[in-house]
Parts: structure tokens; sequence; C-alpha cells
């Protein structure tokens, strides 16, 4: 028996991705600890994730943070969060419970999502064996500790940078999409063994294709993104589809508006359910719905606005599995205005992707390769060995 202890900053995004590994750790009979910040609580009690809380970075730096970064160019946005955001504020405000977990608890493992960097700090330091889980492709994840954390990172311990190259690199991305630099990448699948349910009948009986649009947790809790969104489903009006919306956490379904009668609004539903009965996905490119519809072998229309979400969309794009509304290469304020100056062709790409089946084609050819992927039962052998 071994003790592994997960790190994650906030938001379901990053909790995401560690969970089946927790599920995973905890069915061979390992002993599993989970550091995170206070704002992710709720989340991790629902879950019944053994785990201790840290700090979230301080409210008035946040606020200055995040008015900043939808005005600003998509590199210099990037450097924000990446740099001012990850590799400073949250490493310093979750750093004390992470230090305290690891004296205490005693983990002969750390795991942690590779935007989480107090992890990687304090098991450098007190020579614990850790890996990092990936929450976007392999090269940008890459990039970003090379090229834009790398000083902060040093300043804490020097060499870091170097040893998390080396450190074994896992994710659930398949290597056809994904080519990793990392010498240890360990691919695996996170396909729930759960059978999917059917989705309550909130189309009084109808059998049209089934749209789902999201632009994830986070995005919908802001003003301009929601705006995109909103004008993205009205977009679909009178197309026979049915269409389900989820607004995330921060806004309740009647906050959306007003929505014809295919449309059906929800704060959240559970993805691998949406998956399975959904003709395509509308979303913004973020990581967990790209990559989870694709591993349902379903197709996208991606309306990109900041982060990964452009590398994401070009990847889905390359392939064939989806269609790619506007690039997202500049400010998340002015992609949202290019995108909303476009309304027609999401429109198009979703006639295109319903009506020509080489789309989910594609997507179900990266699905199967996601099935074929070491189950996260066999990775805790290979990390315990």
């Amino acid at each position: 028996m071994v003790r592994v202890l997960f790190t994650s900053t906030a938001g379901r995004g990053h909790l995401q991705p560690l969970l089946p590994l927790i599920d995973a750790f905890e069915a061979v009979g390992h002993e599993v600890l989970t550091v995170a910040p206070r704002s992710l609580g709720p989340t991790l009690v629902e879950r019944e994730v053994n785990h201790r809380l840290g700090l979230d970075p301080p409210e008035e730096e946040s606020e200055r943070l995040w008015s900043l970064f939808p005005t600003l160019p998509r590199s210099a946005a990037s450097a924000l969060v990446e740099r001012e955001w990850f590799a400073q504020l949250c490493l310093r405000a979750l750093l004390p419970a992470v230090k305290s977990a690891v004296s205490e608890w005693g983990p002969d493992l750390v795991v942690r999502e590779s935007c989480e960097y107090a992890g990687a700090v304090v098991a450098d330091q007190l020579g614990v064996a850790h890996a990092q889980v990936g929450i976007s492709t392999a090269a940008a994840e890459s990039s970003v500790l090379h090229q834009l954390v790398t000083p902060d990172l040093e300043r804490s311990s020097p060499g870091l940078s170097a040893r998390i190259h080396e450190a074994p690199y896992l994710t659930t991305f398949p290597a056809s999409l994904d080519p990793s630099p990392y010498p240890t990448t360990l691919r695996y699948r996170t396909l729930s063994t759960k059978t999917p349910k059917p989705l309550p009948d909130w189309w009084d009986g109808a059998a049209s294709p089934l749209v789902y649009c999201t632009f994830g947790t986070v995005a919908t809790g802001e003003e301009r993104p929601t705006e995109l969104l909103r004008s993205a489903v009205s977009s679909l009006r009178g197309l026979d589809v049915r269409i389900l919306v989820t607004t995330g956490v921060k806004m309740l379904p009647q906050e959306f508006g007003d929505t014809p009668e295919n449309v059906h609004v929800e704060s959240w539903v559970d993805q691998a359910d949406v998956f399975e009965h959904a003709s395509l996905v509308l979303c913004h490119g973020g990581s967990g719905t790209t990559f989870g519809a694709l591993s349902c072998g379903v197709p996208l229309v991606l309306l990109p606005m900041f982060a990964d979400q452009s590398t994401n969309a070009n990847v889905v794009r390359s392939v064939g599995a989806g269609l790619v509304v506007a690039e997202g290469n500049y400010s998340a304020d002015a992609n949202v205005d290019q995108m909303k100056a476009r309304m027609t062709e999401v429109r198009d790409a979703v006639l295109e992707i319903l009506d020509n089946a080489s789309y989910r084609e594609a997507a179900a050819a990266v699905g199967e390769e996601m099935k074929n992927q070491c189950s996260p039962t066999a990775l805790v052998e290979r990390l315990t060995q």
C-alpha cells in the first residue's frame, strides 16, 4: 500500500482529470488525500474525496488579474494567467496546506494537475516522487513549463523545471492528436464504467438530433462569453434539432433568458449521459468538453475564446472531427466580438456536421483510440511499481 497526495487548483476543469486516478488508487487499496483551495470544498465533499483545504489567492489580487485578462492579446493573456495566477498567486496560496500535508501525512507520491505547482515544489524539496496530469495538450503544457513559469519555479527549487519534465506525464489525450515531448508519457482512458443514463424527456417526445451547447463551468460565469453562448443558441432557431444548454454553476437556468421550445437549459448535466445521445457538441474548445466528446465519438463545432481553446480547436479540425468558426487568436473580448458577427457560420457548421457523416466517423476513430489506452487501474500499477 502506498500513500498518494493529489493537488489541484480551483475549478472543476482542473480537478476533473484527477478524479479517475483518485478512484483507481482507492479501488486497489491505496491511501489517498487531496489538497485543494477552499473554493473546491463543496465539489470534494460531493464526490466524497478525502481532502484538506488550503487558501484561494487573495480576492483583491484575483480581481485585478481577471479584470485585465479579457482585454489582453492572446500571448500576453497566457503569460498573465500562467505566471501571475498559477505560478505565483495560486502557488503561494496553496503552499502552506501542501507543506503541512506532506510533512504530517507522509505521501509516497504526489500527483498534481499541471497548473498546480505547490505540490511539485514541496515534493521536490522533500525528496518525494511526483507526477503531473495534463489538462491541455502536451506541447502546450511543455511550452508553458519551459517558456513561461521556469523563472518562478527555479526561485522555489533550483532545477525543478527539468525534474518536472523528466517526471511521469499522465494524460487522457490520444497520441495521434497529442504527440508528447515528455520522455515518460503515460496515456490512460477515463471512460466511465457506469451505464449512461437516458436524458429526461425535456422535448416532449421529439427524436430530432441533439445539439449540446456548453462553454464549460468557468466561461459562462462571465458576461461576454454568456452573450456569445446566447447568440450561438439563437442562431440555431428554426432548425429541426433538440438543443441542450448547460450554463455552469454560476448561472441559474432561468437567467439564461427566453428560448424556443426545442431548447432546454440546465446548470449542469453529467457529460457522459449527454455524449451518449448527442449528435454534435457546440462548445468553446475547453479540454474537458472537447476530448470528452471525442472519447465518445461525437463531432464538434468550436468557438475558441482564450487559453488552450484555439489549440484544441485546431487539433479537432486537423483530423476532420469538427469545424472551427473563428481562430481565437486575439484577446478574449475581441474573439467574442468576432464570433458574434459570424453567427451565420455557426448555423452553417451545425448543418454541415449533421448532414455529413465524415465528421462523426473521424470523431469515432479518435474515440476508439482513446478507448484502447490503458485503464486507470493499469496506470496505478505502473506508477506504484
